[in-house]
């Protein structure tokens, strides 16, 4: 890089002095082949190169292919020892080498802002700068001590100056106004082709980016724990931007800070315990403003909060959900000006993504919670309906008792119970509340409490009916209702009296047949002026009297075919000399079987008097 002159030497001797740095063998003869000959050849010449040129320049559109064919270009006419091309950062406004033939490693790290060396000269004038001997041009940056000559020509691409190419020589007078001619020449041409080339490699690395944020996105919207999605987060943001430190702060809205949830140093993961406010800080201020808040250097901005002292550049990133920011992304860099409006970009298409991620799962995290908390009440609440039914057995001297409740959930509407009358008389109670599940269950309890209620005054089962009805019609809830059999059974002179409300007849088993009793009835709670019948059977040794809820004659197969009534006879009738227990064992084992892997589709219960 060098300094600058624009007068017009003699041509050239071969240079003597050669710099040992070059790559690809001796320099040649300073002259121009192109220009050497007959104007006509000379035309030719010049006409071919340029061909040769846009050919090049069109040829190809990866950046580091096209700076290296530019330099087999210019070597064809120009025989330089050392090239360059420098592309200019606009907004640090420093060029810095893209590609170079016979720099040191050192000299190819430098950054020349604009106006310092040839180089700069030349992108501040917008014109080339030929300078015949460096030693006297004061602003030329000594990279190569052997270093005389230098030309130095801007890339103009839009009227925006990208980048210097520049070549150099160990002669004095080495470059001409005619090197500098074809140089400017083709050096829009150049300008252009690299203009392409930088848009080709930003398309295809925003397509790449893409790509690999779709492929995130869609690995973080399947993970549903908080801190297995934070932790991802960290691993799978290293596959678009590089950082020394991230974190991830949510905010808590009931005490409007910025809660650290996630942190990663040097890729350990760390506990950070400082909240920040909301508004302060640059964190603060990207959640407050909801916009990426891009610190290149973190001491020169006020809103900046020290927490690491290594931190020299920030991205802060907001989390938004249905336009209501929930957290922040925190990049940090140990380089200055690391960050650039490209991660901006990326990062903001990444945290939508995110932040729905973190929705999801904290809302799962919370539906957790709660189905936790809903377990334990339905257990409590199994529990207490358990409870609610009978706990023993009556003792009967002349008929043997059994009865089996299963609800399809873990609580149901079902509900059975045997209450007391004077005289050795038992009433029987079946009931099947309407839907199942905890509100099911809470109407059973509700009847069950209305018939113990009712029971001290040992209505008939007709009154029962009629007296339950009416409560409940009192208390009348929406889609809400009992189907009931109540019987009453009179121990001394082994009769039984029915009345129903919607429940399925009861069986009778009789010296082995089996029969239905005709006792009928509207649901309780539905209709006030509903009225009931009872019919009264008069029992011998061995009769068995099943009632059964809708769940064991609603019961279906692979096929869907219901279990029906039909079946129902049939167990009865085979398990006729069972005990009660028994047979009431065999009605549910035979519904199991017919079901097979089906789901329970309804409360089952069965309740079985077997007279002795």
């Amino acid at each position: 890089m060098s300094s600058s002159r624009t007068k017009s030497p003699a041509p050239a001797a071969p240079a003597e002095t050669k710099l040992q740095s070059v790559g690809n063998g001796a320099p040649k003869q300073g002259s121009i082949s192109v220009t050497s000959g007959t104007a006509a050849d000379v035309s030719l010449r010049l006409e071919n190169f340029l061909i040769d040129v846009a050919d090049t320049l069109n040829s190809t559109l990866e950046m580091d292919k096209l700076l290296g064919r530019v330099a087999e270009l210019v070597r064809q006419i120009i025989d330089y020892e050392i090239f360059a091309i420098l592309l200019l950062n606009e907004r640090t406004q420093e060029l810095r080498i893209r590609f170079q033939i016979g720099h040191t490693a050192e000299t190819e790290r430098l950054k020349i802002k604009v106006g310092q060396g040839i180089t700069g000269m030349a992108v501040e004038r917008r014109s080339s700068v030929l300078v015949d001997d460096v030693r006297k041009e004061p602003r030329y940056i000594n990279a190569h001590p052997l270093v005389r000559s230098e030309l130095a020509v801007p890339l103009i691409a839009k009227k925006r100056v990208i980048g210097v190419i520049d070549i150099q020589a160990s002669k004095e007078k080495y470059f001409t106004e005619e090197h500098n001619r074809i140089l400017t020449l083709v050096a829009s041409r150049i300008a252009a082709a690299i203009e392409n080339a930088r848009l080709y490699t930003r398309v295809a690395r925003q397509a790449q980016t893409l790509t690999v944020l779709n492929e995130i996105s869609r690995e973080l919207t399947s993970i549903l724990n908080v801190d297995q999605l934070f932790k991802r987060i960290g691993d799978l943001l290293t596959r678009v931007i590089e950082y020394q430190m991230f974190s991830i702060l949510l905010l808590d809205t009931e005490r409007n800070m910025l809660v650290h949830r996630f942190s990663l140093r040097y890729q350990e993961n760390i506990h950070l315990k400082h909240d920040i406010p909301l508004g302060r800080g640059l964190v603060g201020y990207a959640v407050q403003h909801q916009e990426a808040v891009l610190a290149p250097d973190v001491s020169r901005d006020p809103r900046y909060i020290q927490l690491n002292p290594e931190t020299r550049s920030e991205l802060c990133v907001p989390l938004i959900y249905k336009e209501r920011a929930i957290g922040v992304l925190d990049l940090e860099s140990t380089r200055r000006n690391y960050y650039n409006e490209d991660h901006v970009r990326t990062l903001t298409t990444l945290a939508g993504q995110i932040a729905i991620a973190v929705e999801n799962a904290r809302l799962y995290e919370r539906i957790a919670r709660e189905e936790q908390r809903l377990e334990r009440d339905l257990s409590m609440a199994r529990e207490i309906q358990i409870r609610l039914l009978p706990q023993s057995l009556p003792q009967l001297k002349s008929a043997d008792l059994a009865a089996k409740f299963e609800p399809a959930l873990m609580i149901g509407g079902d509900m059975f119970d045997f209450l007391e009358y004077s005289g050795e008389r038992v009433a029987f109670v079946l009931g099947d509340v309407s839907g199942k599940g905890a509100p099911a269950a809470l109407y059973a309890a509700l009847v069950s409490g209305l018939l113990r209620s009712t029971a001290s005054l040992e209505p008939h089962p007709a009154q029962m009916l009629s007296a339950i009805n009416l409560s409940l019609n009192e208390r009348r809830i929406e889609a809400q209702y009992v189907s009931l059999a109540y019987a009453i059974w009179d121990d001394d002179s082994r009769i039984m009296t029915f009345a129903n409300s919607g429940l399925p007849r009861p069986f009778l088993c009789k010296k082995g047949a089996v029969s239905r009793i005709e006792s009928t009835g509207l649901p309780l709670g539905l209709f006030e002026d509903a009225d009931y019948d009872e019919v009264t059977v008069r029992a011998e040794s061995g009769d068995i009297f099943v009632l059964v809820s809708d769940g064991i004659l609603d019961a279906f197969n692979a096929a869907g075919e219901q279990f029906g009534p039909k079946r129902v006879e049939e167990v009865i009738q085979q398990s006729c000399r069972l005990q009660a227990k028994e047979i009431v064992q065999a009605i549910f084992d035979a519904v199991d079987k017919y079901r097979g892997t089906r789901a329970t589709f309804d409360d089952e219960t069965v309740l079985a008097v077997k007279v002795k």
